[in-house]
């Protein structure tokens, strides 16, 4: 308890900031309750940790030492994995997982970065005699201080998925994370501080609420890139902001993940996931799958399957280890996604199951929300076409294959897709027709740190995970030269 009471500071240029009394509160989304502190931060502390990483970059042998580099992403994967059980704790005290779902988040941790670690020894340049006498190379070198800013829903995998390649390619760094991932900052940086092969200065960490902080990433010459996970709304606004300066953006923003369901499918296997892709995180994850399309011959007992699994989901905290979701990350989430709701209903959309905010005394202090699920005939509804980030599923009818495409394709977003059927070629035919950067096959959300991970469309630009992650840190040089 005396660990969970600490209050959360920046990490700046190797240094702990002052703590700030008292301190904003963290608090635990699954009852209210105060669970620690944290220093605030802004433009400030965004600057001087700007500072402190392009002195690192442009001081130490990072940028020139691959070696350094991957040995040093190893013993970082170390020390992850030594603190894997505090990070779990604190995910499920602040974020809100289950702790199947913590546990799921860290454990890709250690995996992305000895990733990276191997993609440090391998900077992907070429030699070309391009005329007799003549040698042209294209080499890689790593662009200086990347930004990245982290959201609060997977805060400890999201901030090393853009950490882990940006360090690999001989990046310094700045991260801002979100007053509700506080105490995942705090063990971060605690982890941070703990390998010896990482210079000063070279990863630095801010916490702030608002955007201040993060607005000058965006704004300062000293960074060329950002890599930012979110909101697409948000991300709109960065991508605007940073054409003034022609300043690289990687961005993975929302999802509404379809789910393709055809006669042909495993009821069974695909009715387990489904469900689970609405109540995984409270459906706070941007590959929730939030649209349900069902072929019209199954539709009437699959939707019913659902109904019933989805109406007897039992929320509670991850204290409770037979919990089946946990809360949303706060109450005026709660508020925001059941508004969304009503007017969903008051537009003709028919409740299968209507969920809304927990009513049970035992979970009234918390900020839990029951699953929905509506049935559709109208794909413009807001509920359609908007990323509603909570546990709400849409179901639509389709009779035949080219309508289910269309159907999918019907909104502006695209990270990820599924596609559930028995057929041999199926799959692969409509995967390779969906608007989408993820495509799974009688499954949801599989995920691999080795493969190139992003969106489509208003899901967003560049790609982490995989060799491609390399690509929005690097800046590729030529250089020829005649020898004879």
């Amino acid at each position: 308890m005396t660990d969970q009471l600490q209050q959360a500071r920046h990490w700046i240029d190797g240094e702990w900031a002052a703590p700030q009394e008292p301190g904003s509160p963290s608090t635990n989304p699954a009852t209210g309750e105060t669970i620690g502190s944290w220093t605030a931060g802004g433009q400030a502390e965004a600057e001087a940790a700007v500072q402190a990483a392009a002195r690192a970059f442009e001081t130490s042998g990072w940028r020139d030492d691959p070696m350094l580099r991957a040995t040093a992403l190893h013993h970082l994967a170390d020390a992850y994995e030594a603190r894997t059980g505090d990070l779990i704790d604190t995910l499920c005290l602040e974020n809100g997982k289950l702790r199947g779902e913590a546990g799921y988040e860290v454990h890709f941790i250690p995996r992305a970065l000895r990733f990276a670690a191997g993609l440090a020894l391998q900077d992907f340049g070429r030699v070309s005699g391009t005329r007799p006498g003549q040698q042209s190379m294209s080499i890689r070198q790593p662009v200086g201080v990347a930004g990245i800013i982290t959201p609060w829903n997977s805060p400890a995998y999201l901030s090393v998925r853009s950490l882990a390649p940006a360090l690999a390619a001989g990046c310094a760094a700045v991260v801002k994370m979100p007053a509700q991932a506080a105490q995942t900052a705090r063990v971060m940086a605690e982890i941070l501080a703990s390998v010896d092969d990482l210079p000063r200065g070279l990863v630095n960490i801010f916490i702030e609420s608002g955007s201040e902080g993060a607005s000058h990433l965006v704004g300062s010459p000293l960074v060329p890139v950002i890599s930012y996970t979110g909101s697409t709304a948000v991300g709109r606004i960065i991508l605007a902001d940073a054409a003034a300066s022609l300043k690289r953006v990687s961005a993975e923003l929302g999802g509404k993940t379809p789910h393709l369901v055809f006669a042909d499918a495993d009821f069974d296997a695909a009715l387990e996931t489904v469900v689970a892709s609405c109540t995984v995180f409270a459906g706070q994850f941007c590959m929730t799958g939030s649209r349900v399309l069902v072929q019209e011959e199954i539709a009437d007992r699959f939707l019913d399957a659902l109904a019933e699994r989805l109406g007897r989901i039992r929320p509670g905290p991850a204290a409770d280890p037979d919990s089946q979701i946990g809360p949303m990350i706060d109450k005026a989430s709660v508020a925001r996604v059941d508004e969304l709701v009503e007017d969903a209903l008051a537009a003709g959309a028919k409740a299968l199951v209507r969920g809304g905010p927990a009513t049970d005394p035992a979970l009234t202090g918390g900020a839990f929300y029951r699953p929905t699920l509506l049935e559709v005939s109208d794909t413009s509804l807001p509920v359609v076409q908007q990323e509603v980030f909570g546990p709400v599923q849409v179901a639509q009818r389709f009779r035949t294959e080219d309508e289910a495409v269309e159907l999918a394709n019907a909104t502006e977003y695209g990270l990820s897709a599924c596609v559930w059927s028995r057929d041999a070629d199926r799959p692969l035919r409509v995967a390779r027709r969906l608007h989408a950067g993820l495509i799974s096959v009688n499954s949801w959300a599989n995920l691999a740190v080795e493969m190139e991970e992003g969106g489509w469309k208003a899901s967003g630009l560049g790609r982490l995970g995989g060799v491609a992650s390399l690509d929005d840190f690097t800046e590729y040089k030529q250089i020829t030269q005649n020898y004879a």
